[in-house]
């Protein structure tokens, strides 16, 4: 996660003259009041059986197969022959999973592209990534071999399960100098195509428990979120946001209905992080600190992203330090975050909830 000016001043420029001419439809108080995010709703029932219909303990992630990949993956990122140590291990662990990655080359980097079709060729794809760099000098646990591990489980416990949507999972490279991977990922329109909705992880293993350790960024309200999603200490980091955007409550509202079922099941194995849907309006144009990720680009080409996260530096003291090591991962969070992450992906390959909007409802 690295917000560089000059991608805010592009962000915002060209989503200026769009932004104006919806403006009052976006904040119509009548649109927004009337979608209370943390009331139960209802989701299209899925044509096969849904994750947030049957235990937990029936499709559980594997901590282990979770740790060997943090073990694997951690470790300075940044330098060229670091970075391909890294292509190499996943490149590798998808074809053990008969997976067949590509990689899409880019000026400054390499992003690593992969695909598992689903039955119904009209239902479109669900995209997956998470970026697999980090700065100098910080072997970048939480940034992002969290994320990344967590996509190499999901991708173990899916690749044999039939789904009516198709997942594509990318490994994206150079976000920490700009988004550059996913700036060039999404410049090219077959990318993009019969894609559903990009769910981006970056830093997903850390929590806090000290009062006031949670931070919040300037220019959001977020205490009615926290409330409403039933947040006892809004000053700690014991939760996981995803943030997305408000002209695409339909997709965050899969992440409340997983949320919620989880919550009821329980399981004794795995303690699930609470998980709070943060509504963004007008691309993050008032609010930039949301657009330090890769799902900024998708949102750029009007497609429905989120981006799921621990906060990174509104909570974590070690985000881009030497610091940032396995020791600092907590592990029932990680395995917690891990867990509901592959429900919810499972919920959005079956699931038949249309993410991207007419023209007349946007």
């Amino acid at each position: 996660m690295k917000a560089k000016k000059w991608i805010k001043i592009f962000l915002c420029i060209g989503m200026t003259m769009g932004i104006i001419i919806g403006c009052y439809d976006v904040f119509s108080p009548r649109k927004i009041d009337s979608i209370p995010l943390h009331s139960p709703i209802q989701v299209t029932p899925s044509p096969s059986p849904s994750v947030s219909g049957i235990s937990p303990q029936l499709n559980t992630i594997d901590p282990d197969q979770l740790w060997s990949h943090v073990q694997a993956l951690v470790g300075e990122r940044y330098q060229n022959s670091d970075r391909k140590r890294v292509r190499n291990y996943l490149i590798q662990q998808l074809e053990l999973l008969k997976l067949s990655p590509s990689l899409q080359p880019f000026e400054q980097g390499i992003n690593i592209v992969t695909k598992r079709l689903g039955t119904d060729p009209k239902a479109g794809s669900i995209l997956l990534a998470a970026h697999y760099d980090t700065v100098l000098n910080s072997p970048g646990a939480d940034d992002n071999a969290s994320g990344v591990a967590v996509i190499l489980e999901i991708a173990r416990l899916l690749v044999q399960k039939p789904t009516p949507r198709s997942l594509e999972i990318v490994f994206f490279d150079q976000e920490e100098l700009g988004l550059l991977g996913s700036f060039a990922f999404t410049g090219q329109p077959e990318n993009l195509k019969n894609l559903q909705a990009a769910i981006i992880l970056d830093m997903v293993g850390y929590a806090c428990h000290t009062p006031g350790c949670q931070t919040y960024p300037p220019g959001l309200t977020v205490t009615p979120v926290l409330e409403a999603a039933g947040i006892e200490f809004p000053d700690r980091g014991e939760f996981l946001t995803v943030v997305g955007e408000v002209q695409n409550l339909p997709l965050l509202k899969i992440f409340q209905t997983v949320d919620k079922s989880l919550r009821n099941i329980g399981s004794d194995s795995i303690k699930i992080p609470p998980l709070v849907a943060l509504p963004i309006p007008l691309k993050g144009l008032l609010t930039p600190d949301v657009l330090r990720s890769d799902h900024a680009p998708f949102w750029y080409q009007g497609i429905p992203a989120v981006l799921i996260t621990d906060t990174a530096n509104l909570r974590s003291p070690h985000y881009h330090q030497p610091s940032d090591t396995l020791s600092n991962i907590e592990p029932k969070f990680f395995e917690g975050s891990a867990q509901i992450i592959y429900n919810v992906i499972t919920e959005l390959l079956n699931s038949q909830t249309p993410f991207i909007l007419p023209p007349s409802s946007s």
